[in-house]
């Protein structure tokens, strides 16, 4: 998750309204005291809820991470669609799973990402993805708190139910975390399966990582219930997406501020003309209900609207995002990943005989992704579809002129043109 500041502080009043951490408790810590922003997940159909944790309940006994001395953990592409730079990068990694247990790791990892993956729009654009498997290797099978408080494992990540005496809340050394994550040839988000059948998660936004981390958030899950990958297709609604939550705490009231959220699902405006998600208004969203204004959202019950009665924002009880969610999330897939890439540098000259070849990202579904050529800002449209040309082929004579590669993603997913426009990727070559 990507927290502004003023989020941050809304997520802290949020948690000590809803029994996370209590104002008194907070008022006696100490400011030295490092606390961490956690979004959990309270029951297999139940909204979220924030509450803050201190970092320090979460530390352990210093000794070295197992896998970490001697031999490196193992790092393996599940998947590998395109370059690191043109692709969002997820990293899996376990934890409670021995060194004998490395391969069931990997069938849960793989399992829960074709889970999550199967959500929209994820499911169009998994070829935007590659993810990336790192094996943490613990001394015991399975995590602690499972199936009570006093159950005690060893693990490489230190996952642990009851965090903060919180069941449902499953808590991971998140610097052990960024160790392994720094392991795979790049991380954009990271997810931690935790070797267990008992139902929980947790989710971390950025701003609360150790110092130095580049990725954008973490989220962790059960291995074996059939209901945890929603919370990691849930995380990445905040993380890609930056969307907002959309539930509301009984009692919370009015939302407190007079500016417009930031947000592409809040929104202050209940009047059909102005609200920003206009265009999809009246629309059957696959949620179920017909895209309006529905007033209650970040964690407020009044004075700020959604655009559905339900979404996975919302509620992990649905198990899809409204359309305004899927066209933020598929902005969000394109502004850290391209559907066009290309190993011949852009930025040298080219001759009139050099063969550009362009690779297009393995998009279905929801995508619909049409490739052009142009010389000169001239569209050449016999090269139409082609993904490998020279100059010459597209009419070019002599030099200083420019070649033009260029994708649109034309899905009917995307109605706002600002969204079109970042769904739109172009490589352009100078002819010497």
């Amino acid at each position: 998750m990507r927290w502004t500041t003023a989020a941050v502080a809304v997520l802290a009043a949020a948690a000590a309204l809803v029994g996370g951490v209590n104002s008194g408790a907070a008022e006696a810590a100490a400011p030295s005291v490092r606390t961490q922003h956690v979004e959990y997940f309270p029951g297999p159909r139940a909204e979220p809820r924030q509450v803050t944790v201190p970092a320090s309940a979460l530390d352990r006994t210093a000794r070295p991470a197992p896998g970490l001395t001697g031999t490196i953990p193992a790092v393996t592409a599940l998947q590998r669609t395109g370059p690191v730079s043109g692709r969002l990068d997820l990293v899996v990694m376990g934890d409670g799973y021995t060194a004998d247990e490395q391969g069931e790791f990997a069938a849960d990892a793989e399992a829960k990402l074709d889970a999550i993956f199967g959500v929209e729009p994820y499911r169009s654009y998994r070829g935007l993805f590659n993810v990336w498997l790192v094996n943490a290797v613990s001394h015991e099978s399975g995590v602690s708190g499972d199936p009570a408080a006093d159950v005690v494992k060893d693990t490489a990540l230190g996952s642990s139910f009851f965090c903060d005496g919180i069941e449902r809340l499953l808590c991971v050394d998140t610097d052990e975390v960024a160790q392994y994550a720094g392991l795979a040839p790049d991380a954009d988000i990271v997810f931690v399966i935790a070797h267990s059948a008992k139902y929980g998660g947790a989710g971390y936004s950025a701003a609360d990582l150790p110092s130095g981390s580049t990725f954008h958030g973490v989220a962790t899950m059960s291995s074996d219930n059939d209901r945890s990958y929603l919370i990691g297709a849930h995380e990445l609604g905040h993380s890609i997406g930056h969307l907002a939550d959309e539930y509301q705490y009984a009692g919370y009231g009015t939302y407190p501020s007079a500016e417009e959220p930031a947000t592409a699902n809040l929104t202050l405006h209940r009047d059909l003309g102005t609200t920003k998600w206009y265009r999809w208004l009246g629309a059957q969203d696959p949620t179920g209900s017909a895209v309006g204004t529905y007033e209650g959202g970040g964690y407020y019950e009044a004075g700020v609207y959604r655009p559905t009665e339900t979404s996975l924002m919302r509620s992990l009880a649905s198990t899809e995002f409204s359309v305004v969610g899927r066209e933020t999330m598929i902005a969000g897939f394109y502004a850290d990943a391209d559907a066009l890439t290309s190993s011949l540098p852009t930025s040298r000259p080219i001759g009139q005989k050099r063969r550009i070849t362009v690779c297009l990202a393995p998009l279905t579904g929801l995508a619909d992704p049409e490739l052009t050529w142009y010389v000169d800002g001239r569209q050449v449209p016999s090269a139409t579809g082609d993904l490998s040309v020279t100059p010459h082929q597209l009419g070019v004579r002599g030099h200083g002129h420019k070649v033009t590669a260029t994708v649109t993603d034309d899905t009917t997913a995307i109605r706002d043109p600002g969204v079109r426009a970042e769904a739109t990727t172009s490589l352009t070559w100078t002819v010497r």
